[in-house]
């Protein structure tokens, strides 16, 4: 499809949504951003939460498309996650149909599948559609958010990709990263292609670069025109020196989320 022209970035002060800031610009994007925080040196950013109905309305008018970050990105409560991931989701995508705005790109999480076991070895790389096994409440409502999109497909014909980021970082700071890195620039691309690739239905994509160390399948991401460029494999002689190797014996190196697993980091961090 024709590269959308306005992109709604929710989620614009967060990380991620820091990074795609500076990048998806160049790719011929005009955001507009939204966010419960305030966005630095962005006096036009829209301040407010995804509870409030009429400000989502009010900030997808006019939109050729949406990137929904916005939410808590690790454990919590099941209340808070309830509000903001679950309910928050919710209500973007109503209005997105209120709106009439086709085209969603969803940050879906590792984290949906994060009970998952790492590939060892020889092992095949997980595909995308092995059975999900979240493993945190905030896992739990990426799964949610995935089962709403093929909804709001099925039933109101809104596409959507459904990313599900790794660690999408400057550089990877820990040797599980090295296999789920993506780079921020690959990220820009990958979202860039969410964005214009044609007849994507629902479809389910796992974000990261070409890690030489990849433990999933990346080739629903690449159908869409996904060209990762970058390899986390140029830090890790650094990295495994200073933590060493995973150990498969520790539950926290047994699974693809990682300390997810045993003991998540919880929000606020």
């Amino acid at each position: 499809m024709p590269a959308p022209r306005t992109v709604l970035l929710t989620g614009a002060a967060g990380g991620v949504g820091t990074l795609m800031r500076d990048l998806l610009p160049a790719y011929g994007y005009e955001l507009r951003l939204f966010d419960v925080a305030p966005v630095d040196g962005e006096p036009d950013a829209i301040t407010a939460d995804l509870a409030d109905k009429a400000a989502l309305r009010e900030a997808v008018r006019g939109v050729d498309a949406i990137i929904h970050l916005a939410g808590i990105s690790l454990e919590a409560s099941f209340d808070k996650i309830l509000r903001a991931n679950i309910e928050g989701t919710y209500n973007l995508y109503e209005a997105a149909r209120e709106e009439g705005v086709r085209r969603t790109v969803f940050a879906s999480s590792n984290h949906a599948v994060g009970f998952t076991p790492r590939p060892q070895g020889d092992d095949p790389l997980i595909p995308v559609d092995t059975p999900r096994r979240p493993d945190t409440y905030y896992g739990l409502s990426k799964c949610f958010g995935e089962d709403l999109a093929q909804l709001y497909w099925d039933l109101h014909g809104l596409e959507t990709v459904s990313v599900r980021i790794g660690s999408c970082f400057p550089e990877p700071t820990t040797v599980r990263m090295l296999s789920v890195w993506m780079s921020p620039e690959d990220g820009a691309r990958l979202f860039h292609a969410a964005l214009t690739a044609e007849n994507v239905g629902h479809t389910v994509v796992y974000g990261s670069s070409a890690n030489t160390r990849l433990w999933w399948d990346l080739s629903s991401a690449r159908a869409l025109g996904y060209e990762p460029r970058d390899d986390s494999e140029v830090y890790a002689a650094k990295l495994v020196a200073e933590q060493g190797e995973l150990d498969p014996g520790n539950p926290e190196h047994a699974h693809l989320g990682g300390a997810f697993t045993t003991n998540p980091p919880r929000w606020p961090h």
